[in-house]
């Protein structure tokens, strides 16, 4: 009995070594700044929060810069209040302008950053989520965000690596937010036949109702005046022979 287990159980132990080291491996890689939702419609507004981990086991991260990028300019960049951080926004001139609700807009917000109160920062094992309204997104396949992850011990974390499209996620990857564009609505001149359609659907509909109603009261007409007719003919019988 104890020599079967002992087999089993080195066989357990050296799976939980490999998956440990497998897990070990994996669990940095995962750990970068992300963009949330990681898709949204060309053209419209979102709501989207750049997710921060700690992934120091000493410091707290203090500052966070998210570079927007510069061939997908946006016309309306507005930040959420993070308890416990400043932000500040720098912008940049773009030509051609972009146009937001009939206005021409010759600036865009070209870079976003969070700093935290003093002794204040997201901690080792925590994360923070930094809320951005954006809008018309632009007509594009993809937004990359660089980022700077700055620690309380002066390390630095640079997110900024592009993902190639069929490779292998990059060491020190960028938030991508993918873009598709807009489905095509129904137009009205498309809708008003079909509308049409459908009234003279019901005109018919309702016509064929009429007809069988007037049909069904001359049936009825016809079948008490054959019954009268029987009645009389009934009784002069019987008066005939009395």
């Amino acid at each position: 009995m104890i020599r079967l287990r002992r087999p089993a159980t080195a066989a357990a132990l050296t799976l939980a070594a490999v998956a440990t080291a497998v897990l070990g491996l994996a669990g940095p890689a995962s750990a970068h700044v992300t963009v949330n939702p990681t898709e949204a419609t060309q053209g419209g507004y979102g709501r989207f929060a750049f997710r921060v981990p700690n992934e120091s086991d000493t410091a707290s991260t203090t500052k966070v810069e998210v570079n927007l990028p510069e061939n997908a300019p946006v016309g309306s960049v507005s930040t959420m209040p993070v308890p416990g951080w400043t932000v500040t926004v720098e912008k940049r001139k773009v030509d051609p302008p972009i146009e937001v609700h009939g206005s021409q807009l010759t600036e865009a917000v070209s870079k976003l950053t969070w700093t935290a109160a003093p002794n204040g920062g997201v901690k080792p094992g925590e994360f923070q989520e930094f809320p951005v309204s954006m809008g018309p997104l632009p007509q594009t396949d993809r937004m990359v965000f660089k980022v700077l992850q700055t620690y309380s011990d002066g390390n630095v974390s640079r997110w900024i690596e592009e993902p190639t499209p069929g490779g292998e996620e990059p060491e020190n990857p960028a938030p991508v937010l993918t873009l598709t564009a807009a489905s095509a609505s129904a137009s009205p001149a498309a809708s008003a036949p079909a509308a049409a359609a459908d009234d003279d659907d019901d005109d018919a509909d309702t016509g064929a109702a009429t007809a069988f109603g007037v049909a069904g009261l001359v049936a009825g007409l016809a079948g008490l005046a054959l019954g009268g007719l029987a009645f009389l003919r009934t009784r002069r019988e019987r008066a005939a022979k009395s």
